[in-house]
């Protein structure tokens, strides 16, 4: 089934996953990219962005995860990130995805992206976490640097709110957000918030240093003025990875629907760069 989106080079699409439907973007042509969105959004969120990659030479798919963009929510006892990832190894399958695909994951998304590359390494090939859930440091208001987990649900809330509201590109970026986080909201409360417990208290230090031991390429990309994930996350992050390829661009958390273009360069960039296989020998993607 299709369904009409405003980009002339996505089309909106349905797969039953895991015996629930499952709404979906995809369009272009080459290697295939699959993309996770963020907390509270969905699957259409960043289809600028995404047509970028499309129209560059990639085969771009965008689901909407599970509890978002009408996608059915998980159950209880799948609710947990190795639950998230296990649904996007099944949304792989369902597509018809049988080659390893670059995946990419930006905030939550990330988070996911990393454990479905842990748990399912047969699907992956390369992992670009953006702005992404997953370090293990935060630091507060004084300057300390703890564990993430004690980083407070509300200190989260105040930063996003302080990452949209003065920048220049409001206009463009608020509408498209409240587009698709107040229907979540309305329509699954309990899972929005969840989610929000969910990558508030992620720690993906040791699936990270697995990924680091198994040498699968990954590159991180933070905007240096993202006030949701905070620096000493992403170097928290890095570290754990052993100072993987790194791009720092200009922005804040929700640079790639204030910048599209920009995001598609970044990502046409890192699709294309050499990579070190398992034996250690580069190559490229």
């Amino acid at each position: 089934m299709n369904n009409p989106v405003a980009s002339p080079l996505l089309s909106g699409r349905d797969a039953i996953v895991a015996g629930h439907r499952t709404h979906y973007l995809v369009g272009g042509d080459g290697p295939t990219v699959v993309f996770l969105h963020g907390w509270g959004l969905a699957h259409r969120t960043d289809q600028n962005a995404l047509s970028q990659l499309a129209g560059s030479g990639m085969r771009v798919y965008a689901p909407a995860m599970p509890g978002f963009g009408g996608s059915t929510h998980l159950s209880d006892s799948e609710f947990s990130l190795d639950g998230y990832a296990r649904w996007v190894s099944e949304f792989l399958r369902a597509v018809g995805i049988v080659e390893p695909v670059v995946l990419v994951g930006h905030s939550f998304g990330g988070g996911v992206a990393i454990r479905t590359a842990h748990d399912w390494p047969a699907q992956v090939r390369q992992l670009v976490l953006v702005n992404s859930i997953g370090g293990s440091a935060w630091s507060n208001g004084r300057g300390v640097v703890v564990a993430m987990r004690h980083r407070p649900l509300w200190d989260w809330g105040l930063h996003l709110q302080a990452d949209l509201l003065p920048q220049r590109q409001i206009m463009r970026v608020l509408p498209v957000i409240l587009r698709d986080a107040i229907p979540n909201l309305i329509s699954n409360p309990r899972a929005v918030w969840n989610v929000a417990n969910l990558a508030r208290t992620a720690d993906l230090t040791g699936e990270l240093e697995e990924l680091k031991r198994r040498r699968l390429p990954v590159v991180v990309v933070w905007s240096n003025q993202d006030n949701v994930i905070p620096a000493a996350a992403t170097q928290s992050l890095r570290a754990a990875l052993g100072d993987p390829h790194s791009v720092t661009v200009e922005g804040n958390h929700a640079w790639l629907l204030s910048d599209p273009r920009q995001f598609g360069e970044v990502i046409t960039n890192i699709v294309g760069f050499p990579t070190v296989d398992s034996t250690g020998a580069r190559g490229s993607s």
